[in-house]
């Protein structure tokens, strides 16, 4: 007689474990999904229109300014700012100016613009006052960081000058860039700590 072995039976599976291993794939699948949706939702901005516009390369040229003569006591105080300035504004590196580094600076593409010793604004004395330039007297002056700033919006740029500092400093912004008060803002600090502020009573009433 030959001895025919009879081949193994395979292990029958667990029904349960069946039952259990199915529903585990399941259930991985939408997790997956939704751990993936849920990471795009977070890297993603929320609205596109209200995040900060990327810098531009900074062309190798100097922006170009002009630089008026100033008096010895304004000189020395502009060049007290320019000195202190910082070297870049958010991610705006700080770029050459084609004249006056000692009372003018500028930072990234397009440039926003820093004078010192520039012309004051000057306050309308009446509501009905019709002084070519003079700012009305209902005009918001706004004191950002202890410094008084008029802004004067443009179609181009917006201009925004100081209203307290014994020596006027303008900053210009242009509109390729939102809230240009909040850039100007950017150098409040260098102005508190290198520029005196006016006497009370010499400066206008919104910034007192």
């Amino acid at each position: 007689m030959v001895d025919v072995e009879t081949p193994a039976k395979a292990p029958e599976k667990d029904p349960a474990k069946k039952a259990a291993a199915l529903w585990a794939t399941v259930v991985a699948v939408p997790v997956t999904l939704i751990v993936g949706v849920v990471a795009f939702l977070t890297i993603m901005p929320d609205d596109p229109d209200k995040t900060e516009k990327a810098a531009n390369p900074i062309p190798s040229t100097a922006v170009v300014m002009d630089a008026p003569q100033l008096d010895e006591k304004t000189a020395q105080a502009c060049l007290a700012v320019t000195s202190q300035l910082p070297a870049k504004i958010r991610d705006l590196q700080g770029r050459p100016v084609s004249a006056g580094p000692e009372q003018n600076a500028a930072y990234g593409e397009p440039a926003i613009t820093v004078a010192c010793g520039v012309p004051q604004p000057i306050m309308c004395t009446t509501p009905e006052d019709t002084t070519p330039g003079c700012v009305a007297m209902d005009t918001e002056l706004l004191i950002m960081n202890n410094v008084c700033w008029y802004a004067a919006p443009g179609a181009d740029t917006a201009t925004v000058t100081t209203m307290d500092r014994e020596v006027p400093v303008r900053v210009t912004v242009p509109s390729y860039y939102e809230n240009p008060a909040q850039w100007a803002n950017e150098f409040s600090d260098t102005l508190v700590k290198t520029v005196k502020s006016k006497a009370a009573g010499t400066m206008p009433s919104g910034c007192e």
